[in-house]
């Protein structure tokens, strides 16, 4: 079973160091934090399942976090602690989220029931969460579904989940997720607990395909020198994915109709039938019945197949999908490479949301992590980090030829205004208009803008 997470904020650095030692010798798994942004930081990062969070913290009131660290995530529970005994205070804190409420020196004892109560209320939400799923049949936690296009795609995923015999044809372009979701319906059914085993049929030739699938008998061939098992034996009870299943040879789908009409195969070079209790989930970004058409594709297998299929929608025609999936990618890779990058600026997120993914979310996936690789330390990632493709290009900025009409005019005129109030700081004006300093300069080329100082 995984610890229970706590992030510690606070900051007084003792306070920080002693309760990191006491909480971990109790078997907790601790980060901590001095400052209410380092803590939105690691709480993104990161989430943790129970947070003491201090009042006063050096950049404001750990109050008005609150909110902030909860949208994060919901099951998240937050402990006040502070030195300040205020009822008023104490009053806010609760109403806007905040669970209980432990004040300056410790008693450990009282501490250490606050947080075994609050552990205990994780587990039980996240309990009755997963039980709620699986009963409306949307047991797929890790698949992103703002969008009312995948809410239906996992609507219909949500009955055949509980079926454990069904065929499914996961239907959809390259790179949106349709091997996430062989996987979450595999997990999420009956036979979830046996193996899930893949092959991409577009990628082996055909004797080594064959092998894989069915298995071979010794001497069956030139390199048999043992007999082999394949998918279809080692899965006994659980599923196969059959990956790119449009591009399987001939010879190779006339086997896969036996299984899927028979429930029986037999190994290269064997002379006996054996039983199949697999499920067969496969995908294709083709269109099958041209395959058919075109005599590709058994027409036969082709409706075997389609038993019950799932088309998965391109991630252009999910756009309420790309920041929720593009903030999980980078929640990930914070894990990943051990950084607390706070999120995006908010020019990054309306590119993001502008560009038509051809790749779809494998591809948003891609442009995050290498953002991430070059993305400093808690800074929001920004334009100057995501690839010419997704920005548009960056002759304007290159070239230096200033952008005419109406936006680009009030562009700099917004700027100008920053600048003026900030006394030419281009750190403070760049925090102030919500993006990053690189960002900002990169406009003051484009757009011309002379400014008679640099940052202090």
């Amino acid at each position: 079973m995984a610890k229970t997470s706590v992030l510690v904020v606070d900051d007084e650095e003792l306070i920080r160091w002693s309760l990191e030692k006491e909480l971990t010798r109790s078997g907790y798994s601790v980060a901590t934090a001095g400052t209410g942004a380092e803590a939105l930081a690691r709480h993104q990062g990161e989430p943790a399942d129970v947070i003491l969070l201090d009042i006063n913290l050096p950049d404001g009131s750990g109050v008005r976090l609150i909110p902030e660290l909860l949208a994060m995530r919901e099951d998240t529970v937050i402990i006040m602690i502070t030195s300040v005994t205020s009822l008023e205070t104490a009053v806010e804190a609760m109403r806007l989220g905040a669970w209980d409420y432990v004040t300056k020196p410790f008693e450990f004892p009282r501490l250490h029931r606050s947080i075994a109560k609050a552990a205990e209320r994780v587990a039980l939400r996240q309990e009755n969460r997963a039980l709620k799923a699986r009963q409306s049949g949307a047991a797929f936690p890790e698949v992103v579904a703002e969008s009312p296009a995948m809410r239906r795609v996992l609507e219909l995923a949500g009955h055949v989940v509980r079926s454990d015999a069904a065929t499914v044809l996961l239907l959809g372009e390259s790179g949106v997720g349709k091997d996430l979701l062989a996987r979450r319906i595999h997990e999420g059914s009956p036979r979830g607990e046996r193996l899930f085993l893949d092959v991409n049929c577009a990628g082996l030739p055909e004797a080594l395909l064959e092998s894989e699938l069915f298995g071979h008998e010794r001497g069956a061939f030139t390199d048999a020198k043992t007999q082999k098992r394949g998918l279809f034996e080692l899965a006994e009870g659980g599923t196969v994915y059959l990956d790119e299943v449009a591009d399987a040879p001939l010879v190779v789908q006339a086997k896969l109709l036996k299984v899927l009409e028979q429930r029986t195969f037999r190994r290269v070079g064997g002379l006996r039938d054996l039983a199949a209790d697999v499920r067969v989930i496969a995908a294709t970004n083709r269109d099958l019945g041209a395959a058919v058409a075109a005599g590709r594709m058994r027409e036969d297998l082709y409706f075997r197949l389609k038993v019950f299929p799932l088309e998965i929608p391109p991630l252009r025609e999910r756009r309420e999908d790309v920041l929720p999936l593009a903030r999980g990618f980078l929640a990930s890779f914070n894990r990943a490479f051990r950084k607390a990058v706070p999120g995006f600026e908010p020019e990054a997120e309306r590119l993001l949301l502008e560009y038509r993914w051809p790749g779809n979310v494998r591809e948003l996936r891609n442009v995050i992590e290498r953002g991430m690789i070059l993305a400093p330390e808690a800074v929001p990632l920004g334009v100057d980090l995501l690839p010419a493709e997704v920005t548009g290009g960056a002759s304007a900025d290159e070239a230096g030829e200033a952008p005419a009409g109406a936006l680009a005019q009030s562009e700099a005129r917004l700027i100008r205004e920053a600048l003026a109030a900030c006394g030419g700081n281009q750190s403070r004006a760049a925090a102030q208009l919500g993006i990053g300093r690189d960002a900002l300069r990169r406009r003051l080329r484009r757009l011309h803008i002379a400014t008679g100082r640099e940052d202090e």
